[in-house]
């Protein structure tokens, strides 16, 4: 070994300590056998596989590292960011001996600190539908020693069958509905870690289990957001659209979602309403929940608003916006806080509302305002279950609290407990 690739193994070791140490100080991870595999893994090589050009310091800061590109320019894959793959492990609690499959390989990372996990006696099989990405995952894999990973051309929404039954099946790709091949190849008290794009653009990662009578159950949730399935069962596109000149300013919506792109276009240059909640955060509080529930509550659902600050177009939104709006026909409710009172131990507190733009931008801002209000009065701090239910199955009853959504493949069900 030279002495140059010396320094970079020596570089690459320090780097990867000081990003475990960070993980574990923000709380993502929280295990040691976690921390153990983030240590292990030479983070450096999965990178440098797709993207040579890349310097040890990207390789281990904590921003994902796009990889591969559609012939438009968006990104279609990338090795995750550290602190969302620190998440998924600790959902997926893969233990010595377990047998793992998982969904979107990608660079193989992912299916390597699984591997740490379960050891010589357990074994992953990953899955990608591209043949570079296969390939590119198995050359990493063996540069970084890994032994027990299968690396599988296929859809990874069909499984792979010859491998079943899996104790774990995690999904590193962003999935709208829960596919059938997932639940069957699961062993009875197996555990599925997916992505799960709910409603408009709003995800969360989920960890379902059966319940004791034999339902699928969320045990944990977290907000996290991957790149969606792009072929096959479970397969999610997206539309984007402009609603400056500029594309400074554009709106994500997904196949539930109504989208009067024409007269969406522009719609920000009209005036503006704002209207208020009363509903407060600290600072470092976050609005995951409040943003689920006006995914569920609104018509049109929530969608994630891509802003280039950088182009003129972006200064016709107020200070203080969020990266999320409500849209319906030609009409625009953005969400925004400002700052309120102090909070009694003296931190700051911040008011959420929406501003409207459009015909019917004042109304539909009154209507996400008042929404908010709803979950801050009867439903903020309560637990939230997400549960899996065939499209056949009875419609549930009305109850306050509980939406239902048919998706292609099943119903999910969201419970404020």
């Amino acid at each position: 070994m030279n002495h140059t690739s010396t320094d970079d193994t020596t570089a690459a070791a320090r780097l990867r300590d000081e990003l475990a140490d960070s993980l574990r100080e923000q709380g993502t991870v929280a295990t040691d056998s976690v921390d153990a595999a983030v240590r292990a893994v030479p983070r450096d090589v999965f990178v440098r596989q797709f993207k040579p050009s890349a310097s040890l310091e990207e390789a281990y800061a904590d921003t994902p590292v796009h990889t591969k590109f559609d012939d438009t320019g968006a990104s279609i894959s990338a090795v995750s960011q550290p602190s969302v793959n620190g998440l998924m492990l600790e959902l997926t609690q893969a233990q010595p001996g377990m047998r793992i499959e998982e969904s979107g390989a990608g660079s193989g990372l992912f299916a390597s600190y699984l591997a740490h996990l379960v050891g010589d006696e357990g074994h992953v099989t990953t899955l990608d539908v591209d043949q570079d990405l296969v390939d590119g995952a198995r050359a990493a894999i063996e540069k970084a020693g890994v032994h027990n990973v299968t690396v599988v051309l296929g859809d990874g929404a069909a499984g792979h069958v010859g491998g079943a039954p899996y104790d774990r099946i995690v999904a590193t790709v962003g999935a709208h509905g829960i596919p059938q091949a997932w639940l069957d190849q699961l062993a009875p008290d197996g555990r599925l870690v997916v992505p799960l794009r709910l409603r408009g653009s709003v995800s969360r990662a989920v960890a379902f289990e059966r319940d004791g009578d034999g339902h699928w159950r969320s045990v944990r949730s977290e907000m996290c957001t991957f790149m969606p399935l792009r072929a096959g069962i479970a397969d999610d596109p997206r539309r984007i659209v402009s609603l400056t000149s500029d594309d400074a300013v554009r709106l994500q919506f997904n196949q539930e979602q109504e989208a009067d792109e024409e007269s969406l276009r522009g719609v920000l240059d009209q005036p503006g309403s704002e209207v208020w909640s009363e509903v407060t955060f600290r600072g470092p509080e976050s609005p995951e929940f409040m943003w689920l529930w006006l995914a569920c509550a609104m018509e049109n659902a929530l969608s994630r608003m891509e802003v280039n600050r950088a182009a003129a177009g972006a200064a016709l939104l107020r200070e203080g916006f969020r990266p999320m709006a409500v849209a319906e026909q030609g009409s625009l409710a953005y969400l925004t806080l400002r700052k309120a009172d102090l909070a009694e131990d003296g931190g700051q507190l911040y008011e959420a509302g929406a501003i409207g733009h459009g015909p019917g931008g004042k109304k539909l801002a009154e209507q996400v305002a008042e929404e908010m209000r709803i979950w801050d009065k009867d439903f903020r701090g309560r637990e939230v279950t997400f549960e899996i239910h065939s499209l056949d199955a009875p419609p549930l009853p009305p109850k306050p609290g509980r939406f239902a959504f048919d998706n292609p493949i099943n119903r999910i069900v969201i419970t404020w407990a």
